[in-house]
């Protein structure tokens, strides 16, 4: 058997962390048994669904680096598809046409609630052996409903949750095309899973009880079942269900604040999966190691603390080149070019290890591409007489210094010792000058990496006030 996964978003807002999750293990469930990953639109919520939204899921599945193998699919591109297996149905006898009316159903729905019972379709229009149906009402266009079994049990393994077990008796002839002819969500899906030979579905637990239905569905077909793995919801930091103000945004607004993809991907993989204690590892490892077994059943706790660790961790590990182009997009928004600066991989380099996010490296590199001048603050505080003269006896002796970082800061050493002053007495007045800050990487990397022209020229620019 070839394994066949599926992320099968419905475009009717972003790709956020819960369905990136999702596609993440569909994806590296394929990889791992070499396999294929298959990405369907589900857009036939025609009123909620936009390009806006298709466009968002596509550019977070980029974003992220999971590569489908097949898709994009439609399902507003199948519908002739949709009709020519209700047709097959409707012809064996598995599906029926249904002429209660919206009114009748409410009353009938008033009436079970009364009696408190489970709100369900009484079967009226469902065909059986010596049972007179009603006559169609004229000027009723019908819905097509399944003819759901109504004896047994329809049980199947979870990869994740175990045995579930649905009795047939609680399931009633669901809608399968509504009175205007557009097939209902479980009707396509079915479809789908079966045209496209989907093996395994992992998605999230929302759809537990949506299952027994598509499996009838699909026996009713004569099509096979595939394995089913149902993921536990992600809970935010505060242990509540996951909302906008903790997680449940677009994946592309975690590019946005400045989080690289491998760490939000291996993120990810450790929420609600492990690997014994391993918590930091490539995608490749990921994928050797990723199986079904070792996802929890229970629900699993978004923590923002060890996002950002993990960020900080690949931000340490990243090429610098790579970070410089990052960083500059960024500062482009802001206004601030690249250009005609120092080189940026450099100053990358210098900050890696002392930020957490790619915005707060673009923060950090801003002073050495457009110094926006020390505050009136930095400069009462730290601009005195006494450093202003120890300023002027470095820029003197810089004018001739070998610009190796190990000469630039022995450089500072002897002017501070002989004009009597301590190292940060020096040291932080001249970063005060160079960049508008009163901290920074050690002075001689940053004097290396801004170059001789533009350290004598900001030094020179405050020294003559």
């Amino acid at each position: 058997m070839t394994v066949r996964t599926r992320f099968a978003p419905s475009p009717t807002g972003f790709l956020h962390i819960g369905g990136a999750r999702t596609a993440l293990f569909s994806w590296a469930y394929a990889r791992r048994h070499g396999g294929s990953f298959i990405l369907r639109i589900e857009d036939t919520d025609v009123a909620r669904s936009t390009p806006e939204a298709v466009q968002a899921i596509v550019d977070g599945m980029r974003w992220l680096g999971l590569a489908h193998d097949e898709g994009p699919f439609y399902q507003m591109q199948r519908m002739d598809r949709y009709k020519e297996v209700i047709g097959q149905m409707l012809a064996a006898g598995t599906a029926y046409h249904c002429y209660t009316s919206k009114e009748e159903l409410d009353a009938l729905r008033a009436e079970q609630e009364a009696r408190k019972e489970k709100p369900r379709y009484d079967g009226c229009w469902r065909p059986e052996s010596g049972k007179n149906l009603p006559v169609p009402p004229p000027g009723i266009a019908p819905v097509v409903r399944f003819r759901n079994p109504q004896d047994g049990v329809v049980t199947w393994d979870d990869q994740v949750k175990g045995r579930i077990e649905f009795a047939n008796s609680e399931l009633d002839d669901f809608i399968i095309a509504r009175a205007d002819g557009t097939p209902t969500y479980n009707f396509c899906v079915v479809v789908d899973d079966h045209d496209m030979k989907i093996t395994h579905v992992i998605r999230g637990d929302d759809h537990v009880n949506n299952t027994p239905r598509q499996i009838n569905l699909l026996r009713a077909l004569g099509a096979p079942v595939p394995e089913y793995g149902h993921l536990s919801m992600i809970l935010g930091d505060d242990g509540q269900k996951l909302s906008k103000r903790h997680g449940a945004v677009s994946v592309m607004q975690y590019d946005d604040e400045g989080y690289l993809p491998e760490a939000v991907l291996n993120y990810l993989a450790r929420l609600g999966w492990s690997h014994g204690d391993e918590e930091i590892f490539s995608m490749e490892q990921f994928v050797q190691w990723f199986d079904l077994d070792h996802i929890t059943a229970s629900a699993a706790q978004f923590n923002t603390e060890k996002l950002n660790w993990l960020n900080a961790h690949y931000l340490k590990q990243a090429d610098p080149q790579r970070l410089a182009a990052e960083a500059g997009r960024r500062l482009a928004r802001q206004g601030v070019s690249l250009e005609g600066g120092p080189d940026a991989s450099r100053v990358a380099a210098l900050y890696r290890d002392r930020v957490a996010s790619l915005n707060e490296l673009a923060d950090a590199m801003h002073p050495f591409f457009s110094l926006p001048g020390p505050t009136p603050e930095l400069v009462a505080q730290h601009l005195t007489e006494p450093a202003l003269k120890g300023l002027a006896a470095l820029r003197a002796r810089l004018a001739d210094c070998a610009w190796q970082a190990a000469e630039l800061g022995q450089a500072v050493k002897q002017t501070a010792t002989e004009l009597g002053l301590k190292m940060p007495q020096l040291a932080i007045p001249l970063r005060v000058v160079l960049l508008g800050l009163p901290q920074s990487p050690s002075i001689d990397a940053v004097l290396e990496v801004l170059g001789r022209e533009r350290v004598l020229s900001r030094l020179e620019q405050v020294l003559k006030g």
